[in-house]
């Protein structure tokens, strides 16, 4: 894998970074480090792997995070993963959903770096390919200045060479999962400290940064990733388009060219009794801020799900953007 993957990455997103979304994702940049949507170690170990795992070749550079708080099960599911030959493993500790508390993963680990620890080192053992660990600033009533510090350092005691910070605590009572998107403050001074504090690991930051130019920033304030989420999902030409330039490289497609990109790709997931609508659902913001884009998005969200939609049905979707643009 190329060096310094991780100076921009699409961040793990439930329901949203399946195989189509960053297939799509992966037409406008080469370089950024893409992550599957949390995949529960239990799900692995018991469930359909070739359904939980598969992806596109075309991804790489591809990371699988992982759901989990027992080492041994996570150790397995990380052996079971190998043959897919994902280029990290992450260990989730950030997620605040009721669905992960209940099951002693995501972000409630926070409360239990040890724990986390034995974790990664189980998955370090049955693996070549980077683990890392994303997190929170801390959870409910933790100071971040003193926790978040001590969980870092027991988590690179066991190898840990790169944490992805998302910068705002979570709270795990009385927040939704959406609300702990949104208002917990946020605090990348706190995650800049902590790249002070250790300059041996690479520290990525995530939320609350939705455009290149802050990304830019960031990095040259001495961070060495970073993730964007829902930005990228929801305005993915202004945020991935022209993100290369972060390693030098001048891949820069136009929305018409990755449109174009993705023909073969939905194609083939046609004939093979796929849906449409599968795959363009995740493409709904290509032409966001641009002429056209309610004509885009209307398209496909009516015509993409109905039966018999095709190629045709995005030819329709880019007539729309083309005749308002006119």
């Amino acid at each position: 894998m190329e060096k310094q993957p991780h100076r921009l990455s699409v961040a793990p997103m439930m329901d949203w970074t399946d195989r189509h979304c960053r297939f799509f994702h992966r037409q406008m940049t080469r370089r950024a480090m893409l992550y599957t949507e949390m995949v529960t170690a239990p799900a692995i170990v018991h469930g359909p792997k070739p359904r939980l795992l598969d992806y596109s070749g075309e991804e790489h550079p591809v990371a699988l995070q992982l759901g989990g708080s027992d080492p041994a099960e996570l150790g397995h599911a990380v052996r079971l993963s190998r043959p897919w030959g994902y280029d990290e493993v992450n260990l989730n500790c950030g997620c605040p959903s009721d669905r992960v508390q209940s099951g002693c993963f995501g972000a409630v680990l926070m409360e239990r770096p040890a724990l986390v620890a034995d974790c990664v080192r189980a998955m370090m053992a049955e693996t070549d390919v980077p683990v890392t660990v994303k997190c929170r600033i801390g959870v409910d009533d933790q100071d971040p200045e003193t926790i978040l510090p001590e969980f870092i350092e027991t988590i690179a005691g066991a190898g840990v060479r790169h944490v992805i910070i998302h910068a705002r605590k979570a709270w795990l009572q009385g927040l939704s999962p959406k609300e702990n998107r949104e208002i917990p403050p946020l605090d990348h001074d706190l995650v800049l400290r902590m790249k002070q504090r250790f300059p041996e690991l690479a520290i990525s930051i995530n939320g609350g940064i939705t455009s290149l130019d802050q990304a830019k920033a960031v990095l040259a304030a001495g961070l060495d990733g970073v993730m964007i989420g829902r930005a990228a999902y929801h305005d993915p030409a202004a945020t991935l388009i022209g993100a290369d330039a972060l390693w030098g490289d001048d891949f820069a497609p136009d929305a018409f060219a990755v449109v174009e990109a993705m023909r073969p790709y939905m194609a083939a997931h046609l004939a093979n009794g796929g849906r449409l609508h599968q795959i363009t659902r995740h493409m709904l913001g290509l032409f966001t801020g641009r002429p056209g884009a309610r004509g885009w998005r209307r398209n496909l969200s009516e015509g993409a799900s109905r039966d018999g939609a095709g190629l045709h049905t995005i030819d329709q979707a880019l007539d729309a953007v083309l005749a308002t643009a006119a």
